[in-house]
């Protein structure tokens, strides 16, 4: 029940958009105590972006959790377990605050990344939206978009794509197109 003589929660305060660092990269970087710390900045915003590219469609499926953890584990160079506990912590703030989240990680992550390593997490991401041998256009919006916030080129990203062209669903559906006009016509 209403008391009007209890005094209102005080208001919480204001989110800070500009912070460098954010509550997902500190849970991350937490779980690699025993990692270098510019190492574990890396891995942090290296799985974030993963499970950013993962979560496009909202459906982020056990074939592409394999393939984000193979790739932590390998591009990461860490043990499975850290690697699945890495991507689990990342994929779940990934679904929970990706609307407010995305653009802070993928920023974070530019910052501490070499070019070679923001142009390999493209490709990571690529990997792992392909994995149902499909890339829809919403996962091709946000790996356009993730590429665009690292800073690769229109050139760079097309490079990286032309290796996934065959699982563009647009191209798909254009060929599919092209083949049912062939043989009506």
């Amino acid at each position: 029940m209403f008391d009007p003589s209890t005094p209102p929660p005080p208001p919480s305060a204001p989110v800070d958009p500009n912070a460098a660092e954010t509550d997902t990269i500190r849970r991350i970087v937490k779980a690699l105590d025993d990692v270098e710390p510019d190492r574990r900045r890396y891995l942090a915003g290296f799985a974030y972006v993963l499970a950013r590219a993962s979560n496009a469609d909202l459906d982020v499926t056990e074939d592409e959790r394999r393939e984000m953890e193979h790739i932590v584990s390998e591009m990461g160079a860490l043990p499975m377990p850290q690697a699945v506990l890495v991507m689990e912590i990342a994929r779940v703030q990934a679904e929970l605050f990706s609307g407010t989240e995305d653009y802070l990680v993928t920023r974070e992550f530019n910052r501490v990344a070499t070019d070679e390593q923001r142009r390999g997490a493209v490709a990571a991401c690529f990997a792992v939206t392909a994995t149902d041998h499909e890339i829809t256009a919403e996962e091709y919006a946000e790996l356009t978009q993730i590429a665009e916030e690292l800073g690769l080129s229109r050139h760079e990203l097309n490079e990286i794509r032309a290796g996934y062209r065959d699982q563009l669903t647009a191209i798909k559906q254009m060929r599919a197109q092209q083949a049912n006009a062939q043989a009506a016509g």
